[in-house]
């Protein structure tokens, strides 16, 4: 028997998701897995890269989440859904500040609803253990990665997920295009990865196009940003407060870390936008 669930559509910078409170989710009777394939497809379903599932539930923060990629796999952060749902659980009325923790699988993540309707968020420090990332390196900085006739200079960061950084010279849009997805599923990356090219403007301001682990070329990534500054800062490109061009917008990024000194949180700024609301039959 079918049933019919409330949803929100929302977006940040272009990076779109399905959000669904929890009692419309269980009402399904489906798997988080199978159900983000379903609401996510662009044909078929309401379309978008992710669904984010509000989790009422938690013990030891003030709300939790339960995030999918399109394509059904888990994802431990995602730094524009992230922001979209603080907007939306605020908004709500199922927290009653505007800054509160919310419980993800990259840990305690905290969120502050600003002034101008933006969203500046804790998203903690950066992972730059290679077992922990995880990448099959010795040294997660500066690694050559080999594909085929090509060689990248690579660097991988995790922010809760793991991210693959490459800094060009320019053709970044291109290289994502060509390159993200066999990056993606290099063997030096056993749970996968994310893939950034970047273009390094100034100490102030880069470039960044991005394939996203489990959706592909996407117009944003927060955790992206996040770690393309933290590497662009110990490589010695970039100065503490970063503004990152994504296709689909920019996000503010600050991080206080050095090569000598990492144990710094990173906070990521930017907006996170409604689309539509409605309802669908599953």
């Amino acid at each position: 028997m079918s049933v019919q669930i409330q949803f929100t559509k929302m977006q940040g910078l272009g990076n779109d998701f399905v959000v669904l409170d929890y009692e419309d989710y269980k009402s399904t009777g489906m798997t988080p897995e199978k159900l983000a394939v379903k609401l996510c497809d662009r044909h078929f379903g309401i379309g978008a890269d992710g669904l984010i599932i509000v989790n009422n539930h938690t013990v030891n923060t003030d709300i939790g989440w339960i995030f999918y990629n399109s394509d059904g796999s888990v994802a431990q952060m995602c730094g524009n859904g992230i922001r979209c749902f603080a907007k939306y659980v605020y908004d709500k009325g199922y927290v009653n500040k505007k800054e509160f923790s919310v419980e993800t699988k990259a840990g305690v993540i905290i969120p502050k609803i600003l002034e101008d309707g933006s969203v500046r968020v804790n998203m903690s420090k950066p992972i730059l253990e290679p077992r922990k990332i995880p990448v099959n390196v010795q040294n997660n900085l500066n690694f050559k990665l080999n594909l085929n006739e090509t060689v990248f200079i690579a660097n991988a960061v995790s922010m809760g997920n793991p991210h693959c950084v490459i800094f060009v010279e320019k053709d970044t849009k291109l290289l994502a295009q060509k390159y993200g997805r066999e990056i993606e599923y290099n063997s030096f990356f056993p749970e996968k990865t994310n893939v950034e090219f970047i273009e390094v403007l100034s100490k102030n301001e880069i470039n960044l196009d991005v394939w996203e682990r489990g959706c592909g070329i996407t117009l944003a990534c927060g955790t992206g940003a996040c770690a393309s500054v933290v590497a662009a800062i110990l490589n010695d490109l970039c100065d503490k407060c970063v503004k990152v061009n994504l296709p689909g917008g920019s996000l503010y990024i600050e991080w206080q870390g050095n090569r000598n000194d990492t144990e710094h949180d990173i906070f990521m700024t930017g907006r996170a936008d409604y689309s539509f609301s409605g309802t669908i039959e599953i």
